[in-house]
């Protein structure tokens, strides 16, 4: 056995094990915890609303499990299985230019690990999400959703991935440093579009009409010095019952979006405190340092890549001819496999965006009422069947967000 199918296999075994591991323990304690309110939510959450989110988080934790078991056996098959090798082999025998077919095999590839996850994405919206009330959709436009998606994946990705791939073959041994610039000045651009051109195409965004929740909006944007294109109410109910607030956008086209079923849920003053948390990510700069982060980690891959690409054993190891040996190649095999080995610096990653929430929290008690924070996110937390009580280790490798209780906790200190 090549010796880097062997590391890779070690990797792929360690850190889905730890998944399901974790994913048991998340699942045991929230069942353990399931027939009573935890005292800070005892006088805002009712015995029922808690049980629901429980049977909600454990119903979503089984289909996580199957999803991780189809995932494994879809990443075995591509690889040692051979299923890219023939993608390859079988596009460069009908496509005479090699970049061609390189794009051509890569996108056969994707297609088919997204047909593969439709059932489970049919089973989420159709069986889970109805079960708890969620479900807004219609089957229509689940197909509409999807077709939209890959459609987008085409125009958008497509010529993205040829660049890239073009790149790597023209400009000699620092071509990883070139891909890394084009692909963050995609990035940049994608996030500048997306709210006047991309969001559009899957959502209607009205402007908030005027009144007192707008008076107060406008109020607090002019005290927190920030400037964007308007404030939306986004149709996110023909979708789901689930409520959310954002800001998107870079530059001159930021965009403050409000879910209409989150307005209809909360209100103003919450409104307001649940927007100025999302101002504060802006104000205390974690945008940019999140895009920094990421840079760095994205020059760090490629460089990897850079050096793996010449390697026989890393095709040959991974299930591929070195006859087969090409870039798109090892573009395609580095972003498949990476995940088994990055899954260990999850926690540091989620570590720093929990104290980026913090630090939101902190800013919006400061702008505006705690309380009313505290309040407006106990009411999402039951609207969207959010457990109470997640399991420690869990929320440490999975959440973005802090706990509630630990949540609550912090911002009830600045009240």
């Amino acid at each position: 056995m090549n010796i880097f199918t062997l590391v890779f296999l070690i990797a792929l075994t360690l850190s889905s094990g730890i998944q399901f591991w974790l994913a048991k323990r998340q699942a045991k304690y929230v069942a353990v915890h399931r027939d009573y309110v935890p005292d800070a939510f005892k006088d805002t959450v009712s015995l029922a609303a808690h049980q629901k989110a429980a049977d909600y988080t454990l119903e979503k934790g089984k289909l996580a499990n199957i999803d991780g078991i189809v995932s494994i056996i879809t990443l075995l098959l591509l690889t040692l299985g051979g299923v890219i090798n023939w993608s390859f082999s079988f596009w460069a025998s009908v496509i005479s230019s090699p970049l061609t077919a390189g794009i051509a095999a890569t996108a056969t590839i994707f297609l088919l690990m997204t047909l593969i996850e439709i059932p489970s994405s049919w089973y989420q919206t159709f069986v889970i999400e109805e079960k708890f009330g969620f479900n807004k959709s219609s089957v229509q436009q689940f197909i509409k959703d999807h077709l939209m998606q890959l459609g987008l994946g085409a125009v958008i990705g497509l010529p993205l991935l040829g660049l890239i791939l073009w790149v790597m073959n023209a400009v000699g041994s620092l071509w990883w440093l070139w891909a890394w610039g084009i692909l963050i000045s995609f990035s940049l651009l994608m996030s500048w579009l997306y709210p006047t051109v991309i969001a559009p195409l899957f959502n209607k965004f009205t402007p908030m009409e005027d009144g007192a929740l707008k008076e107060r909006i406008s109020g607090l944007l002019a005290r927190c010095g920030f400037n964007s294109q308007g404030i939306f109410i986004m149709d996110g109910s023909k979708r789901s019952g689930h409520g959310n607030a954002y800001f998107t956008g870079l530059g001159n086209n930021k965009r403050i979006v409000f879910f209409d079923n989150l307005v209809a849920s909360l209100d103003d003053e919450e409104l307001e405190a649940v927007l100025a948390h999302e101002l504060g990510h802006f104000r205390c700069k974690h945008v940019i340092k999140m895009l920094v982060a990421t840079s760095i980690m994205t020059l760090i891959s490629f460089a990897v890549l850079g050096m793996l690409i010449s390697q026989d054993w890393f095709y040959t190891g991974l299930g591929v001819d070195v006859a087969q040996k090409s870039n798109a190649i090892a573009l395609l095999l580095f972003m498949l496999i990476s995940s088994s080995f990055t899954f260990f610096m999850q926690p540091i990653s989620a570590y720093f965006q929990r104290q980026f929430e913090f630090e939101a929290d902190d800013f919006a008690a400061a702008n505006a009422k705690a309380s009313k924070l505290v309040s407006g996110l106990v009411k999402l937390y039951e609207e969207n069947a959010s457990t109470l009580t997640p399991d420690p280790l869990y929320s440490a490798f999975h959440y973005s967000h802090p706990p509630a209780a630990i949540r609550i906790a912090h911002l009830e200190s600045k009240a």
